[in-house]
């Protein structure tokens, strides 16, 4: 009679789990449109807290870009200083690992300046899009002028996520893009703006 002895160990093989998707995450931001929505509410701005709380990495979201459109004053002597500070806060945003578009405005009545940058980032959106191939396009503007844009972005397939505030969201946007954003609550977290505006 055959002894049975303990039964042969199988080697132990660890299974590997499956590869984690990760929503890839393409982000546009019309600078003056949400520093506007932040000094409505008399807050400075947190770029790197508004970047983290777009991607959402803890939810398996992988930010590809966050592409920033800012317009810089005329290149006149009498907005020099501005401009030299405005180009060291686009520094700044370059640095931290933000992609940077600028363009250069032209004078308006008296202290203002125009620098449209919308059709920069409308076009970079469409393009950009088709090369990197994200998941989500989040834009951050509450400019309906974008409505077009959500609505082409969504007929290829891209989940569309606007970032706003309800004072500055244009109805157009808002029925096109997928998700709305409140960027209420995130913006009043952000340091108070001091007397003069800084």
């Amino acid at each position: 009679m055959a002894l049975r002895g303990k039964p042969k160990a199988e080697p132990s093989v660890k299974a590997e789990p499956f590869p984690s998707v990760r929503t890839r995450v393409l982000i546009f931001v019309d600078e003056s449109n949400v520093v506007c929505a932040s000094r409505a509410l008399g807050r400075g701005m947190d770029w790197l807290a508004l970047r983290d709380h777009l991607t959402r990495a803890d939810t398996g979201r992988h930010l590809i870009e966050m592409v920033i459109y800012a317009g810089l004053p005329p290149p006149m002597p009498e907005w020099q200083s501005e401009r030299d500070k405005k180009n060291k806060f686009l520094h700044w945003l370059r640095t931290n690992g933000f992609l940077v578009v600028s363009k250069d405005g032209s004078p308006g009545d008296g202290r203002i300046y125009k620098a449209n940058v919308d059709v920069l980032m409308a076009i970079d959106a469409v393009e950009l899009s088709v090369e990197m191939r994200p998941d989500v396009v989040v834009l951050v503007t509450g400019d309906a002028d974008f409505a077009h844009l959500a609505l082409q972005l969504r007929r290829r397939g891209i989940r569309v996520e606007v970032a706003s505030t309800a004072q500055t969201l244009g109805s157009g946007l808002k029925g096109a893009a997928n998700e709305i954003i409140d960027l209420e609550p995130l913006l009043r977290t952000f340091e108070k703006m001091s007397a003069d505006g800084q």
